[in-house]
């Protein structure tokens, strides 16, 4: 079977952005052998971690976790990302999905923010008046996976509530868990996909969607608003799970401004 012709008809910047995104997949496989882990390095790490490096910000969105996302980020990037580019131009289009996704992760940086900043004022509350029904609701919040080690630590603390060495290591426990949810690196092309998501959306509204499950027709803009909600509503009733749902939002979000600002300045953008 000759596959140039399939390669040819996808336009230049799509077609490279998927060829760039597996080979930074296979990278990461072949690097593994030799123990190297090439997320820590080029996966985006909050800013204030120890790990972070400024190149973060643009590698992360050529890593993926593996085949199955890499997948489903691709074929959407290759479905909606060659009409769009076939639109626009490779120029605009290349443009739009670096700005959505630097947005996704501005987005998924300032969540970490807060939800880091309300950790180190536990700490902080902690430090000043320990106990282990506190250091229970943060273990509970922030480690719900804990170890049986220290579930069987807060029990024991339980039953001698005014240990001081009890409590310093309470102490010390809580800022490993802030570190660990520091140095958590996020990865995927998911917030610049799902920008490109939101872009086919607003350019071809009424276009038909068969979606796979279930299996119905939908219009385009009724697929990305649904989608979009229910992006908002897992984001905030799943904030520790490992998707990084306010990443796509956060594309959604800026690509629907910077399409308004083109369309307010000028019908060229090049």
């Amino acid at each position: 079977m000759n596959y140039r012709p399939v390669l040819n008809n996808i336009p230049p910047v799509v077609k490279n952005l998927i060829i760039i995104n597996v080979l930074f997949l296979l990278a990461t496989f072949g690097l593994e052998q030799a123990g190297v882990d090439l997320v820590e390095i080029l996966g985006m790490h909050y800013p204030a971690s120890e790990k972070f490096k400024l190149h973060q910000t643009i590698t992360h969105m050529f890593m993926h976790g593996g085949l199955t996302h890499i997948f489903f980020n691709m074929f959407a990037l290759w479905m909606f990302g060659r009409v769009l580019e076939g639109v626009w131009g490779s120029r605009r289009f290349l443009v739009y999905y670096f700005v959505t996704g630097l947005g996704a992760v501005a987005l998924h940086t300032f969540v970490n923010f807060l939800e880091i900043s309300s950790i180190q004022n536990t700490i902080e509350a902690f430090s000043n008046t320990p106990s282990p029904e506190l250091l229970d609701q943060f273990v509970n919040k922030n480690l719900p996976n804990s170890s049986a080690q220290v579930r069987d630590f807060i029990n024991i603390w339980y039953d001698d509530p005014t240990n001081t060495a009890y409590a310093s290591e309470g102490l010390n426990l809580m800022q490993r868990i802030l570190h660990l949810k520091m140095d958590i690196p996020t990865v995927g092309a998911s917030g610049a996909v799902f920008g490109v998501l939101l872009a086919f959306g607003v350019l071809f509204p009424n276009t038909q969607l068969m979606l796979l499950f279930p299996p119905i027709p939908i219009k385009a803009k009724y697929f990305v608003i649904a989608y979009g909600l229910i992006e908002l509503y897992l984001g905030f009733s799943r904030p520790g799970s490992n998707v990084a749902h306010f990443a796509h939002l956060g594309g959604m979000l800026f690509g629907y401004i910077l399409i308004k600002y083109w369309n307010k300045t000028s019908n060229k953008f090049y």
